[in-house]
């Protein structure tokens, strides 16, 4: 039995997370994390959550449970998630990281740290969505330069970074497969008198509104057509599943960064 941590434990996916493990067998709910002063730190997490009692006292730190684990499932935020990563490092545990917005300098941590255990990156946990990385490069291979490439993500009015980390692993997916520097041809607004579309930008744009879950859009745009390829989220359920997925994947391997599409076996 894989026993796991859950951090952001208060947090809209650590919540379905930790509900969803409760239905999934091979995988035991032993620990939970949120940050200090959180109003549900020193509570039975499953109280909290409308489970029932578990025994999991939520911890202020994961120090405090991390030897009771063999996985830490992180849902926080990036430089929240570098910390637990480097304390799962030091304990030589497996971590699932769900968090984006990872600076250049941070990844490179990531990568030293991950040497000295399992590590798993992605910004998005669903199966489906993971599916469409993988189209996503087909087509923009066999396309080419002949159609203008546009990406659209709409997500819920709470989030707080934009575009999504979804949004940019699909620009840099398409982007590599046209070999084209996305840090050049990456275009995030348009306004007023800009003239004519280039040939090689790729444009990244982004809505908030209401409760929308999320929403993925990349459409290639040629003379006479245009093929769409679209994820809609109706639920964070299917991160979740992911998530959870993930770990117990995870727990098995050599130390290393991985990521979702390891898991689903789409790595060339």
């Amino acid at each position: 039995m894989i026993k796991a941590i859950v951090t952001g434990a208060g947090g809209r996916m650590g919540g379905r997370i930790i509900t969803l493990m409760s239905e999934t067998e091979g995988i035991e709910f032993i620990g939970a994390v949120e940050q200090k002063g959180h109003p549900i730190v020193g509570r039975d997490a499953g109280e909290v959550l409308g489970m029932g009692h578990t025994g999991v006292k939520v911890d202020d730190d994961l120090r405090a449970c991390i030897e009771k684990g063999d996985v830490v499932i992180d849902f926080t935020h990036h430089e929240v998630s570098l910390r637990n990563l480097e304390v799962a490092a030091e304990k030589n545990r497996a971590i699932v990281i769900g968090s984006t917005g990872f600076t250049p300098e941070e990844m490179k941590k990531v990568r030293d740290l991950s040497a000295k255990t399992r590590c798993l990156l992605s910004p998005n946990m669903s199966v489906a969505v993971n599916v469409m990385f993988k189209v996503l490069r087909d087509v923009a291979t066999i396309l080419g330069d002949d159609y203008d490439v546009e990406i659209l993500e709409v997500h819920h009015h709470l989030k707080k970074d934009a575009p999504s980390g979804t949004a940019m692993k699909m620009a840099q997916v398409v982007s590599e497969a046209l070999n084209r520097d996305l840090d050049k041809v990456g275009v995030f607004a348009r306004k007023g008198m800009i003239g004519e579309r280039s040939k090689t930008e790729i444009g990244i744009q982004t809505l908030r509104a209401g409760d929308i879950v999320g929403e993925h859009t990349v459409m290639f745009g040629g003379v006479g057509e245009r093929l769409e390829i679209i994820h809609r989220a109706h639920s964070r359920d299917n991160f979740a599943k992911g998530a959870i997925r993930a770990a117990m994947w995870l727990v098995g391997q050599k130390n290393g960064l991985f990521d979702m599409q390891d898991v689903i076996g789409l790595k060339a």
